[in-house]
């Protein structure tokens, strides 16, 4: 049996229908908060039970019969700490044989502030006597491609990573190399770097958006707190604009930066092209 956490999550549904290629939807176990609201799991034939981050309680049972685990890492920035050594408990105490967790690229030396926490799971991993795997997953290139249709309509792409290159990678990519972790052999003690085989700058990618638009599209740099300042403008909440602009910040000291290939190695084809990612953002 194989459980995947966050499994109504956008990494979580893309696992659960990466496994259901080659796994029989009886052995897959999706976790979720409310079983009752996540009904089109059961429908695939997919086995849903409850497991709260934040009720321990329900972890331990979610996890009976659990051979192996993938810990998607908790969306509740600031809380994760707590919530992951939750889950690790509950996989210790159900003799769960593999745990996968997603963490961050490069999470031992990034300067990101979304690697403390990280960190932290992967020490309590090391502490666990669990059998691990490390999925230290870079930049989703959703997370730029979101904001390309106001971009366009704007003609700007605004940021603060300055020159600094990112390796970033389709959502779908990820989640197809979990499940080739989960359903292999050996893996347990592995660290895996995962980033995009291309790297580029905003710069590039405001061209990119600019040629597949046919508009005028500018990438304007701007200090951290500008730019904090800026996404807060536009209705961000302050903890994710603090976060962006974090993550912008870090990119231009080089920390969304990876040319090692090991997720293209994992997949057995090539990552996603950043302007195919581009052009699926312009189509909604």
């Amino acid at each position: 049996m194989i459980a995947v956490t966050g499994a109504t999550g956008q990494l979580g549904r893309l696992v659960i229908d990466a496994l259901l290629k080659t796994v029989n939807p009886r052995e897959i176990v999706a976790l979720v908060r409310d079983p009752l609201k996540d009904r089109d799991l059961s429908t695939k034939g997919v086995v849903v039970r409850k497991a709260d981050y934040n009720q321990p309680e329900t972890l331990r049972s979610a996890l009976v019969g659990i051979q192996r685990l993938l810990l998607i890492s908790s969306s509740e920035v600031g809380q994760r700490k707590a919530q992951h050594r939750a889950v690790i408990e509950a996989a210790k105490s159900s003799g769960v044989q593999l745990l996968a967790y997603t963490s961050l690229l490069h999470a031992d030396s990034s300067t990101l502030g979304l690697a403390v926490e990280h960190r932290d799971t992967e020490q309590a991993l090391a502490e666990s006597g669990l059998n691990y795997v490390l999925l230290r997953n870079g930049w989703y290139s959703e997370n730029y491609t979101a904001s390309v249709p106001p971009a366009v309509e704007h003609g700007s792409i605004l940021g603060s990573a300055q020159l600094g290159r990112i390796s970033s990678a389709a959502r779908e990519d990820y989640a197809d190399a979990a499940a080739v972790v989960l359903t292999g052999e050996g893996q347990a003690g592995k660290v895996y770097e995962l980033a995009g085989d291309e790297s580029y700058s905003l710069s590039e990618l405001a061209v990119e958006v600019g040629k597949q638009s046919g508009k005028t599209v500018v990438y304007n740099d701007l200090p951290q707190e500008q730019y904090k300042a800026a996404l807060i403008g536009m209705g961000l909440p302050e903890g994710f604009a603090v976060l962006l602009a974090d993550s912008d910040a870090a990119a231009a000291k080089g920390d969304l930066f990876d040319d090692s290939r090991q997720l293209s190695q994992l997949l057995g084809r090539p990552t996603t092209p950043i302007a195919q990612s581009v052009s699926a953002a312009l189509k909604h």
